[in-house]
């Protein structure tokens, strides 16, 4: 394939063809059980071979249905090794790669939006993309000005095929359940359908990336690519180069992995605070380990100097969360008073907040035996997140007989934390991928609003980012402040 496969007959034979394979396989393993295999065995064989497919299709169409499959593979930790070992691979190339869109049709695009003399613009421009994304893809360039740059480049027909994916994929989501226990998978094709125009909108995220960019610009930890030029269709940003984090996760030393998992999870939790932007879409291959400087950062190249030298490089702003405020008080307080041990009121600003709903009533320390092992990696001055911890967390509340099963059936989960709760869930899966050592109740502390109480006020506030943009050359610059609450 060589082209973003438009025809909607097209893709709708693919996706189709999805459920029909699910079932034939379920009619193999029934077979296979028949004839004297243990169910459990057969239960990860179709397994196996059901992820094996999904992944191929989900890859080839990019679109909706890569999107999807970028959100469901940071999800892996949470299987058996032995089901998720043989795939993982296919994961991986899902977050980084995908069949590329031919030149002519790249040229077509920058010629109708750039102008016919679009080559002017730059020095060099390499034709074989350097990254595949469900949307777009992104070829590595010189700008007129000497400047190494990305040039994202929409596929045309992204938003219709984005639309018509999610649709048909929404149709049958309880099949995908098995691949990824204790997660309902309706409510997260809904949520990226729901932002599938923010998505294909390459102004605002633009302004997203540059708000972020203007933020972190002296950061010693966080390095965001600032916006060169953007236009309907085409977004050109500085080029950052670095180790891809799913070579990290294949082969990085625990120095790196460790380093990783820190800065991502300070990222996680400063962003909001620093920029009133939440980065929606933390799959790895949206992120970079950036070597210190004079390094190529290559995997097996040894560098010298401590680890703390390397910086996380962040990529793809096209889904944020708008959290003008930084991340809700609500979820240090609930965290905080969760970990002091007070059921009661633990379960009080849950009601309030709606996550219990007034025609229920739970036993206010079950909740909080519900909550305290999900929370773990904040109760310790440093965590290991592991594959066997998320598989054992993942089991605990996917088990029908479990009492976490039955009573998390009964939590409610309201519209304004669902973007937040979900990108908290794929940073963690992320982490356990990394096999990250991370002091995470560090970032808690200095960022998540209401998780340290301040002696004289309450709980303390995180910085707050104040807004303004202009508009230079195509990018947007941010002109902006911190101010200290």
């Amino acid at each position: 394939m060589s082209d973003l496969p438009r025809k909607a007959v097209t893709r709708t034979a693919k996706l189709a063809a999805l459920p029909i394979g699910f079932a034939g396989r379920a009619t193999w393993g029934l077979g296979k059980r028949i004839g004297g295999r243990s169910a459990e065995i057969v239960a990860r064989e179709v397994q196996q071979r059901t992820a094996e497919q999904l992944f191929k299709v989900l890859g080839e169409l990019k679109g909706g249905a890569m999107k999807l499959g970028q959100a469901l593979s940071v999800f892996e930790s949470a299987l058996p090794e032995d089901v998720a070992g043989p795939y993982r691979a296919a994961l991986t190339k899902l977050q980084e790669a995908a069949p590329p869109m031919p030149a002519r049709t790249v040229h077509g695009v920058l010629a109708e939006r750039l102008g016919e003399h679009w080559q002017e613009l730059f020095l060099v421009f390499e034709d074989q993309p350097a990254a595949a994304a469900s949307i777009g893809q992104v070829h590595r360039a010189v700008w007129h000005d000497g400047r190494d740059v990305a040039v994202k480049v929409q596929y045309p027909g992204a938003g219709e095929a984005l639309l018509s994916d999610l649709t048909q994929l929404g149709r049958f989501a309880r099949l995908f359940g098995p691949l990824v226990p204790g997660m309902d998978i309706k409510p997260l094709i809904t949520e990226l359908r729901d932002r599938v125009s923010e998505e294909l909108d390459y102004a605002l995220e633009a302004q997203a990336q540059q708000e972020h960019a203007a933020e972190f610009a002296d950061d010693p930890d966080v390095v965001i690519p600032g916006v060169v030029h953007q236009c309907e269709q085409v977004l050109v940003t500085e080029w950052i180069g670095g180790t891809p984090l799913s070579e990290v996760i294949a082969d990085g030393t625990p120095e790196r992995r460790d380093r990783a998992g820190q800065l991502l999870a300070r990222f996680l939790f400063s962003g909001p605070a620093r920029t009133g932007l939440l980065h929606a879409d933390p799959h790895p291959g949206n992120f970079r380990l950036l070597p210190p400087d004079g390094s190529t950062g290559e995997v097996g190249e040894s560098v010298d100097g401590e680890a703390s030298r390397w910086r996380l490089g962040v990529l793809d702003f096209g889904t944020v969360d708008r959290l003008p405020d930084g991340l809700p008080g609500t979820i240090g307080d609930a965290l905080r008073m969760t970990l002091d041990g007070d059921a009661e009121a633990v379960y009080d600003m849950l009601r309030e907040e709606g996550f219990v709903k007034d025609s229920i009533e739970l036993d206010p320390d079950a909740v909080l035996d519900y909550l305290l092992p999900i929370i773990e990696p904040a109760q310790a001055e440093e965590f290991t997140f592991t594959r066997s911890w998320l598989r054992t967390q993942a089991a605990r509340i996917a088990d029908p007989r479990s009492p976490a099963h039955q009573l998390g059936k009964q939590l409610n989960l309201p519209p304004a934390y669902l973007l937040i709760h979900r990108v908290t869930l794929s940073t963690i899966g992320v982490l356990c991928q990394l096999g990250a050592t991370v002091r995470l109740r560090d970032e808690l502390e200095s960022w998540l609003p209401g998780f340290v109480l301040d002696d004289a006020s309450g709980p303390t506030e995180g910085v707050v980012h104040e807004e303004g943009a202009v508009h230079e050359e195509g990018a947007v610059h941010e002109e902006g402040a911190v101010v200290e609450a």
